[in-house]
């Protein structure tokens, strides 16, 4: 059995070619490039994606920071320090979605587990 790679599972049926990128130049390229680690590499896609309002890159990339070695009181503290330059309204829908992801990881809904995550893992 063939796992798909997290762009053709999340949006390969309607945007292939987007796919194809998202998995073979974000994720396996940019991603991996040495320079960065994944865990610096998530804290600054968080903190763009808070700034930015984009709200369902955030939930994903929040579970990834997580995964990749933040915890969650630098992302409870990264919200806090960037209500000050990206806005008030921006850090408080980051704290919601934070709480949200932590409390699903501590007491996942019936019928999944915190393996059975749709997160990419760049």
């Amino acid at each position: 059995m063939t796992t798909q790679k997290p762009g053709q599972r999340t949006i390969g049926d309607i945007t292939p070619k987007l796919a194809d990128l998202t998995d073979e130049v974000l994720y396996a390229d940019v991603w991996e490039r040495p320079a960065l680690s994944k865990r610096d590499r998530s804290l600054i896609t968080v903190a763009a994606l808070l700034a930015l309002y984009r709200d369902a890159e955030l939930d994903l990339h929040l579970g990834l920071a997580l995964d990749n070695g933040v915890t969650a009181d630098e992302l409870a503290e990264l919200a806090t320090h960037l209500a000050f330059y990206a806005g008030w309204p921006c850090s408080v829908k980051a704290a919601h979605r934070l709480r949200d992801i932590l409390r699903d990881r501590l007491d996942p809904p019936a019928g999944t587990s915190s393996a059975d995550s749709s997160t990419p893992q760049p």
